[in-house]
């Protein structure tokens, strides 16, 4: 059986209604969406980009410029950098975050420079270091109007047009990085 990183006696299942895995203790009937404390984050990383990420995301499930399908919703990627002053300050990487929001800043912007030049594509470095469950999706969050998501969000990514990446975006969440 593959190492997950986790304390004994907990798993990693699947959530059916979510589609993305949770964290299970069968003695204690615990579940959790965050790694329980102790976890070795790690093994856990590798484990979920091998067993529980997607592998692409699906073109035929755009609309027919590839970002819209209702009037007004736009469809966006993102990858988000969590630091200790976040609003929920963990994430499926890391039980308890504990880098600091300048930290965080220097982790984005060396990701930024990353897709910027080339190197990586934003879904694949969301998918193995997004802070985010959408990682297992490279990020997708999927069509959304205004008034869903975080106002600092929301007008970031209500300006990009198809193709663009925002520059750093700081919401209540972390820092993210926007792609239509």
């Amino acid at each position: 059986m593959a190492d997950t990183g986790l304390p004994a006696g907990w798993e990693v299942r699947h959530s059916n209604s979510k589609n993305l895995p949770y964290y299970f203790n069968e003695s204690q009937k615990l579940s959790r969406w965050e790694p329980p404390p102790g976890t070795d984050t790690e093994k856990l990383k590798t484990y979920i980009a091998e067993n529980h990420s997607a592998p692409e995301i699906r073109l035929d499930t755009l609309g027919l410029n590839g970002n819209t399908v209702n009037s007004g919703k736009i469809r966006a990627n993102h990858l988000l950098v969590k630091h200790r002053d976040s609003r929920r300050p963990s994430s499926w990487r890391e039980a308890e975050i504990k880098r600091t929001k300048e930290e965080a800043m220097s982790i984005i912007l060396g990701y930024e420079a990353r897709i910027r030049s080339g190197q990586s594509a934003l879904g694949q470095l969301a998918m193995s270091e997004s802070d985010d469950s959408s990682a297992r999706k490279m990020g997708d969050l999927g069509f959304f109007g205004r008034g869903v998501m975080q106002k600092e969000f929301e007008e970031a990514a209500f300006q990009l047009k198809p193709g663009e990446m925002s520059h750093v975006v700081e919401t209540a969440s972390g820092l993210h990085l926007i792609e239509r």
